[in-house]
């Protein structure tokens, strides 16, 4: 049932909208009593902080296959944060109004973005944590390396910049997320 709720949300976020995406909207729309959701989801706030999540899942999870995967460690972090720069790339050009729409779903999820953002840093230490066992990189301290790492690229994925970039060249953009990585993969092994 939580899941036919929430792909009952996500149609209506579509077509509508946050403000038009509530927990008697979606009740409406499948024709069932607003208690019926409400066992599920407690208010508006948490059935779009659900939307969020399963949005964000969507972007983390293929990047969890890519750090854990093979290749060196260097290799892995350049095609982890390029995967990030195409989904976000893609989720602006192919459907502008739903990712503008999702992204203010997210923004006032904060507590759902914060989870995102350390899954993602987290991934990226495991990345770095590899490196370092295998003796390609030689920081102390994975944690904090990761964190540099995700602000040093936020450009590539955040957001705010992806709707930035999104009319420049493709091509251009992964010269310079390969260049920014160069620099960051150097910096790791120095």
């Amino acid at each position: 049932m939580r899941e036919r709720i929430l792909q009952t949300a996500e149609a209506l976020l579509r077509r509508h909208g946050p403000s038009k995406t509530s927990v008697v909207d979606v009740s409406r729309a499948m024709q069932m009593s607003h208690a019926n959701v409400y066992r599920h989801f407690a208010s508006k706030a948490a059935l779009h902080d659900a939307i969020a999540e399963r949005w964000l899942h969507r972007v983390s999870t293929p990047l969890a296959d890519i750090a854990s995967g093979p290749g060196t460690a260097s290799e892995r972090l350049e095609a982890w944060v390029l995967a990030l720069m195409e989904m976000k790339r893609r989720k602006v050009l192919d459907d502008p109004e739903m990712f503008a729409t999702y992204h203010a779903v997210a923004t006032a999820a904060r507590g759902v973005i914060d989870a995102h953002v350390t899954t993602l840093q987290n991934q990226l230490c495991d990345i770095i944590e590899s490196g370092m066992v295998s003796g390609e990189f030689t920081p102390t301290d994975a944690g904090v390396a990761a964190r540099a790492v995700l602000d040093a690229t936020a450009r590539f994925h955040h957001p705010h910049h992806v709707l930035d970039a999104a009319t420049r060249d493709a091509a251009d953009e992964v010269r310079a997320a390969r260049a920014v990585i160069g620099l960051i993969s150097a910096g790791l092994r120095a």
